[in-house]
């Protein structure tokens, strides 16, 4: 599967950049590039639980789920920002007491250098992930590449920072650049659980989506003398779903009614990607066929 292989492109990236950017730690000892690694492991384990929830995701309809598993890519999200609040944790819990008794660093040059090399690996994959995303309309692989893309800015500010302890000398840079570093990727661990939870709450599908189902409504209900209510929408990952009532003059035969809705559906299908349609078809004089527009009905 196409969007597996960018899972697993993530995965190895996330290996990559926690043994060059450990490494980096334990030739400098700088807690920076020790927040820098712990956020790439962090990295590491959304990586393998997008690859588990994109192939959730993908597995067909079944008895028990007859809309399909499209909802498991937002316990990715939502995971992978609990995960990132945890780290963060951690980099608080480790900077401190370098707040409080600084310790001169080692190595500078050589650990920079190591991060540098994580950062670009980093980089070229987020973009990777990014494309895919919006390609594929993926909120897991979107989620993953501003993961990614948040820790190439996180480690650009770590470098900047032990470079300005290199040349300032003052160590308690080092440790103030880390807890920044934990308040960053905090506000993006809350992010990507609030947009988790949105998700799972049933939202309409995008602006941009709504308006082109809303075109072919407006020319229809212009060119047949149709009606529509009773629209609704909802997104759950990739899937969108579309449904409203067509309401149809009184003499037309169901055959006539089904053939018009048909053709209808086929062209939001092609307007809003992955895209369920659903149509009820009613009278559009019979008084009964406007009393049935609430959810509950």
């Amino acid at each position: 599967m196409a969007l597996e292989r960018y899972a697993w492109i993530a995965v190895g990236a996330a290996i990559a950049t926690i043994a060059l950017k450990t490494f980096a730690w334990w030739l400098t000892g700088s807690v920076g590039l020790l927040s820098d690694a712990l956020e790439s492991v962090v990295n590491l384990a959304a990586a393998l639980l997008a690859l588990s929830m994109l192939r959730l995701a993908a597995s067909p309809p079944d008895d028990d789920h007859p809309y399909g598993f499209s909802k498991a890519e937002y316990f990715s999200a939502g995971i992978e920002g609990a995960l990132i609040v945890l780290a963060a944790a951690g980099i608080v819990w480790t900077a401190l007491p370098r707040l409080i008794t600084p310790q001169p660093l080692d190595m500078p040059f050589a650990g920079l250098g190591l991060t540098v090399v994580a950062s670009a690996i980093n980089l070229a994959v987020a973009m990777a992930l990014l494309r895919a995303g919006r390609e594929h309309h993926s909120i897991t692989l979107e989620a993953d590449g501003r993961h990614l893309l948040t820790d190439v800015w996180t480690s650009a500010g770590v470098i900047a920072g032990i470079a300005l302890v290199f040349a300032t000398g003052w160590l308690r840079l080092d440790p103030l650049i880390a807890i920044a570093v934990a308040i960053h990727i905090l506000w993006t661990g809350f992010g990507l659980v609030r947009r988790s939870v949105r998700g799972l709450l049933d939202p309409a599908i995008s602006a941009e989506d709504q308006r082109e189902v809303n075109k072919v409504i407006a020319e229809y209900s212009r060119r047949y003398g149709v009606a529509f209510h009773a629209l609704r929408t909802r997104q759950a990952g990739a899937r969108r779903f579309v449904s409203f009532h067509l309401l149809v003059p009184d003499a037309w035969t169901v055959a006539h009614a089904h053939q018009l809705s048909e053709e209808i559906e086929a062209r939001m299908r092609a307007m809003v990607p992955n895209a369920a349609i659903f149509t009820h078809i009613e009278p559009i004089s019979d008084p009964a066929s406007y009393d049935d527009q609430g959810l509950d009905r």
